[in-house]
């Protein structure tokens, strides 16, 4: 595979690999150090690629790997997600727009506590509009087993949530 075509496959990734690797370490420096090893890794293996039906599903897996592997190495939990990535409407006064963004700031620290499959599967569903199938490519999960983590993710989300709110009410 020439450089021009390595561009063409590969290059329109970089976004989706961006934010996998931004689920998966919390950090953008990590992700971004993440992305650049993924793609070195790509480039020494271009020759072996070219049988490769979906260069997107097989980037995204190695940006995945890379992550979990360095998260094993650091033994350290990812944090949360980036501000930018949740937001929560608001109305017009200072008031809702202070409430709403706490409530974003509360959610993105429940999101970032999940196990991290959890935290995957949600984050490419809700928040990178992932079909399942995309993201049984990306992670190499099936079908019933991304649901069940997308709906323990959400529950706890929900439930913990619920007691936050719910917290000096009674």
């Amino acid at each position: 595979m020439d450089a021009e075509e390595f561009k063409r496959r590969f290059l329109p990734c970089h976004t989706k690999l961006y934010r996998t690797a931004y689920a998966l370490t919390g950090s953008a420096q990590d992700a971004e150090d993440m992305v650049q090893e993924a793609y070195m890794r790509l480039w020494d293996k271009r020759d072996e690629l070219a049988h490769i039906e979906s260069a997107e599903a097989y980037a995204v897996t190695l940006v995945k790997h890379l992550c979990l592997d360095q998260l094993r190495r650091n033994s350290r939990q990812a944090a949360t997600c980036a501000p930018e990535d949740v937001t929560l409407a608001a109305e017009n006064s200072p008031g809702m727009r202070a409430e709403a963004h706490d409530e974003a700031d509360c959610l993105r620290q429940l999101i970032g506590r999940l196990p991290a499959n959890q935290r995957q599967v949600m984050w490419l569903r809700d928040i990178d509009g992932c079909s399942y199938d995309e993201i049984a490519k990306a992670t190499g999960l099936s079908g019933v087993n991304i649901r069940v983590l997308l709906s323990r993710a959400r529950k706890m989300i929900r439930e913990q949530y619920k007691r936050i709110c719910d917290y000096g009410q009674s």
